[in-house]
C-alpha cells in the first residue's frame, strides 16, 4: 500500500524525469547543425581516451622520470573509474536519451549500452584533476576540455544531465582518492 509520502516521492521523481527528458531534447538541438555535430562528435571521440593517452605521453616526454608518478596515478584512477562506472551501469541499466526519445538525433555511436553514469565525463574529470594537481598550469586547458567532453555527451544525445553530473562527481572523488593515496594530500 502506498503512503502519502511514497506517492509524493514518486511524483517528484516522475516530474524530475520528465524535466530531464525535455532537457535532453533541448541539449540535442544544436546537434542538428552539421558543424556542431562534427565538433562535439570529435570532442567525444577524443574523450574516448586518445586525448588522455597523448597527454600522458606528452608529460613523459616533457618531464621524463618526474612524470612517472602523475601518469601512474592517472592510469590507476582510469582503471578505478572504468570498474566503477561499469558496475554502476550494470546495476542501473538506464537507457540512453537517444534510445528513449525518437526526436533525439544520434550522430555518434555509444561505446556501451547504458547511460548512467557518463564514463566519458567521469574519466575527463578524473584525469584532469590528477594532471592539474601535478601540473597546475594545465588547469584552464584541461578544465575546458573536460567541460567540452561533458557537454558533448549531452548534445550528442548519449546522456542525461544527471548522468554527466554524477559521472563528474565520481570522477572527482576517484581522482582525489588517488591523489591521497599518492601522498599529495
Amino acid at each position: 500500500m502506498l503512503t502519502h509520502r511514497d506517492h509524493g516521492l514518486r511524483g517528484l521523481l516522475a516530474r524530475f524525469t520528465a524535466w530531464e527528458h525535455r532537457l535532453a531534447v533541448r541539449f540535442n538541438r544544436p546537434n542538428r547543425r552539421r558543424f556542431l555535430s562534427v565538433f562535439f562528435g570529435a570532442v567525444s571521440r577524443l574523450g574516448d581516451g586518445l586525448f588522455w593517452y597523448l597527454l600522458m605521453a606528452a608529460l613523459l616526454l616533457m618531464d621524463g622520470v618526474a612524470a612517472l608518478e602523475p601518469v601512474l596515478v592517472m592510469i590507476l584512477t582510469g582503471i578505478a573509474g572504468t570498474l566503477t562506472y561499469k558496475a554502476i551501469k550494470a546495476t542501473t541499466i538506464r537507457q540512453r536519451p537517444c534510445q528513449r526519445h525518437p526526436g533525439i538525433r544520434l550522430t555518434t555511436l555509444p561505446l556501451d549500452l547504458y547511460s548512467f553514469p557518463s564514463g566519458h565525463t567521469l574519466h575527463a574529470v578524473s584525469f584532469a584533476v590528477v594532471a592539474v594537481a601535478y601540473y597546475p598550469w594545465l588547469a584552464p586547458w584541461l578544465a575546458g576540455f573536460a567541460l567540452l567532453v561533458a557537454i558533448s555527451r549531452l548534445i550528442l544525445g548519449l546522456h542525461y544531465l544527471s548522468d554527466v553530473l554524477v559521472g563528474a562527481l565520481i570522477g572527482a572523488t576517484i581522482a582525489l582518492a588517488g591523489l591521497w593515496l599518492a601522498g599529495l594530500f
